[in-house]
């Protein structure tokens, strides 16, 4: 039976409305109760259920348990929720959400299935305990309830085979990536009976309610990004051998100097484990008939000695790196596979390496490393020319569209680019003679689209993507909640611009600006690009956005630009930068349109005092929020002291009240530069009652832009000039008092001391008594005094210079 899997054909006759109130996991391992977790993070009740014990632990019989009491019989998934808030991978955005998830048995506690809205089995990845799994399911499940099995690459039509029509057209495949809350991809894969209303909705939901990337995939040996990434670490291993490579050279060719991450070939495999590729192989050499493709998929020998060794990446201790702890540190040795004994790990330098550090961007970095002919260019394309022939030939069998390829290895293996769009960079037409000269047989299909007179896979017209599908260019699925910055620069929608900052027309007379500066640090141009914008939004716009398409919304101020003023001792420079840096973050607070902030991923010091004037912040889910100036010897100076104070009084507006709680709070969260480890955390943090998290980051521009019109439409009123009531010299005390009795038990340093002291002054308002009530301008000015005597500090000066110097902080 064909399968198509293209977005066009689960698009049918509309998706059938349904809620997702309550979901269950069936498994409580590593994957069953993360994928629990990140359905607590959407807000959905889960219960997660295991098998019952056969033993007893030691403990429980200390305590004088037996089998059949609550305790033991709940006890797997018991324990993996209670290990849930203290995971080093975080898999909760906050901790007290691991309430929304309820542990229990399959025994006890199957009936309650018949609750769920949606049932998740993910058990072992063994089609016969699978197979029983969704048999249970379907002897209590309600009608019309979804169920999803998670396998890397188990035939989702074969486990549910013997499982009646309806259950088969509410059944498909959710393949979630580990960890699920911080990994994009998540590979939906229906079967021959999913009915497609239930396969778009769960496109939908799982792209909206769990912020995933989500991927049609077809019912195929480990589907899409499994498939296509193992092919490549296995041509990788042949090549290695091939040309003898040592496991550096191979990682120094294959990692960002081809787009991928840093983890490259080596490293990325002992972080998977090098047991669970083996595993993922073997599963593609046991389904697939094509000899030459079972001779790839075929496990090294030297994968199999490896984990008859227990050598099986960073769980079992060594791989094919490990880390030796000696006298002097840590050592990292490499494992030199002829031998089969670790070494010193050595630094790989090259022409070609050189060429691509020398330049910035994936794209310059790939043409730059690829044009320049030495030894691991050669490599690389060795490697290159064969994944991007495999997914041409992978084409319309694993999935029906190249975007699902691209996208899949984008954010399942974190590329930079896809095989596709890496194809059409480095020139589809050239390098096909390449790879034919060179004895490739490359699929008839792309000699067919380059013979009509195609050069590209992708094509970008009129400020729209169009990409190859069935021999014809059609357009990228559009969606409303996407708005792309660099599409809308296409079609010169730039208001005003300048060397760090673009201001945008995003449609309905809403503006956006845009920080594009070198990790979006801010300095002059920006602040003088939003006094700029200020003005133009006031005359012409409904209202502004502060949002970007970078890595990071924004790291903080330009460092090294205060550190030399500070170094050549121009202290009126100084101060002038500081009062442009106030005065843009009031410009913005007291526009009399709306304003939203967008932030994402690392929102830092100054990143987060541009957010804070703003009337409300929608913030991505993965968003680490936090004014960390300390950690460089400073204070916040930008007005995110103010901001503090401020919201700190409005908080107990009443003068028979007591701030000095949330304001101990606030000291230790600035004192200590404490970040969130979430968008959820950042408003517990920060928050105002209007501010809100998106689960997906590529929707914020949007949802921002919803913000800015609904204020519009409800008739916005600007703030009006700020007042805080601050605790005086007394909560000063307190907080002091505080730091003192650190610093006697050793916890901090003087120059801490210092700078607690004088964090402690502003935050409370000055030299005042408690219950004055002070201005923003009062506040600020103890900001800028603050901030340029710390300045001024040697000991501040270096750390600001270890900070540039190593990209982490000195303790001095």
């Amino acid at each position: 039976m064909n399968q198509t899997t293209t977005r066009e054909a689960v698009r049918g006759s509309g998706v059938a409305s349904r809620n997702m109130t309550k979901a269950a996991v069936i498994g409580s391992g590593v994957m069953g109760s993360g994928i629990a977790a990140h359905l607590a993070n959407a807000g959905i009740p889960c219960l997660l259920l295991d098998i019952v014990p056969k033993d007893l632990t030691p403990e429980e019989e200390k305590a004088g348990l037996t089998l059949d009491h609550p305790k033991v019989r709940n006890r797997l998934a018991a324990k993996a929720v209670a290990a849930l808030p203290k995971s080093s991978t975080a898999p909760l955005y906050r901790a007290d959400f691991v309430s929304r998830i309820t542990p229990g048995n399959m025994e006890d506690h199957l009936s309650q299935l018949k609750e769920a809205d949606w049932i998740i089995e993910v058990v072992t990845e063994r089609l016969e305990i699978k197979k029983s799994i969704l048999k249970t399911i379907e002897g209590v499940r309600k009608e019309g309830a979804i169920v999803s099995t998670n396998t890397s690459g188990i035939s989702v039509n074969a486990m549910a085979e013997e499982c009646g029509e309806e259950f088969r057209r509410h059944f498909l495949g959710t393949h979630f990536f580990n960890p699920p809350r911080h990994m994009k991809l998540l590979e939906i894969i229906p079967g021959f009976d999913t009915d497609p209303e239930i396969t778009q909705f769960m496109v939908d939901f799982c792209t909206k309610r769990l912020g995933k990337g989500v991927v049609l995939a077809k019912d195929t040996p480990n589907f899409i990004s499994n498939r296509i990434a193992t092919y490549g670490l296995l041509v990788t291993l042949q090549e290695m051998v091939k040309n003898s490579y040592s496991v550096e050279e191979v990682d120094a060719a294959t990692g960002p100097v081809l787009g991928r991450p840093k983890s490259a070939t080596f490293r990325t495999l002992d972080l998977v484990g090098i047991d669970t590729f083996v595993h993922v192989a073997k599963n593609v050499y046991d389904n697939v008939q094509d000899g030459h493709e079972r001779d790839v998929f075929t496990v090294p020998d030297v994968l199999n000695e490896l984990v008859s060794r227990g050598w099986i990446g960073e769980k079992g201790g060594q791989g094919f790196y490990k880390k030796v702890k000696g006298d002097q540190g840590s050592t990292i040795l490499s494992l030199n596979l002829s031998t089969m004994e670790y070494n010193p790990s050595a630094k790989i330098s090259s022409a070609s390496i050189e060429a691509a550090k020398a330049v910035k961007g994936a794209k310059r970095k790939i043409k730059a490393f690829l044009g320049t002919k030495d030894r691991y260019s050669e490599l690389a394309w060795n490697v290159l020319k064969q994944v991007l022939v495999y997914s041409a030939e992978k084409l319309g069998e694993i999935a029906d569209s190249i975007q699902e390829i691209d996208n899949a290895m984008k954010w399942g293996f974190n590329w930079e680019l896809g095989p596709f769009e890496t194809w059409d960079l480095i020139g589809l037409p050239e390098s096909v003679q390449r790879m034919e000269a060179e004895g490739l047989t490359v699929p008839a299909w792309v000699k067919d689209w380059i013979a009509a007179g195609n050069k590209t896979f992708y094509q970008a017209k009129d400020g729209q993507v169009f990409h190859y599908l069935k021999g014809e260019y059609k357009a990228v699925d559009a969606e409303p909640e996407r708005i792309s910055l660099s599409a809308l620069k296409a079609q010169n929608r730039v208001i005003r611009s300048n060397t760090g900052a673009n201001l945008i027309d995003i449609g309905d007379d809403v503006a956006l600006l845009e920080f594009t500066s070198p990790n979006n640090a801010i300095g002059a141009d920006i602040l003088v690009m939003i006094q700029q914008s200020v003005e133009e939004v006031r005359a012409n716009y409904r209202g502004l956005v502060l949002a970007n398409e970078g890595r990071n919304f924004c790291v903080g101020a330009n460092l090294m630009l205060m550190l030399m003023e500070a170094q050549s001792g121009d202290w009126d420079e100084v101060d002038d930068i500081i009062r442009l840096f106030q005065g843009s973050m009031m410009k913005l607070k007291r526009l009399e349109k709306p304003v939203v902030a967008a932030p994402h991923r690392m929102t830092l010091g100054g990143g987060v005092e541009a957010c804070l004037p703003a009337d409300r912040m929608i913030f991505s889910a993965e968003t680490y929020f936090g004014l960390v100036e300390t950690g460089v010897g400073l204070i916040p100076a930008g007005g995110g002291c103010k901001e503090l104070a401020l919201l700190a009084s409005s908080r107990y507006p009443d003068p028979g009240s007591d701030p000095q709680p949330e304001i101990n709070r606030m000291f230790e969260m600035v004192a200590m530069a404490k970040t969130s480890t979430s968008g959820h955390e950042a408003v517990q943090m920060y928050g105002r009652g209007a501010d809100t998290v998106v689960m997906n980051q590529d929707y914020r521009i949007y949802e921002a832009k919803q913000a800015v019109l609904e204020l519009d439409r409800a008739g916005y009123v600007p703030p009006q000039p700020g007042k805080a009531r601050v605790v005086g010299r007394d909560g000063r005390a307190v907080l002091q008092m505080g730091a003192i009795d650190m610093r006697r038990g050793g916890y901090i340093s003087d120059h801490d001391l210092l700078i607690a002291k004088k964090l402690a002054h502003i935050l409370t308002g000055g030299d005042v008594p408690a219950g004055t009530i002070v201005s923003e301008e009062h506040l600020l000015d103890l900001e800028r005094e603050a901030f340029l005597s710390l300045l001024g500090e040697v000991k501040t000066q270096q750390r600001m210079q270890h900070m540039l110097a190593k990209g982490k902080p000195l303790r001095n």
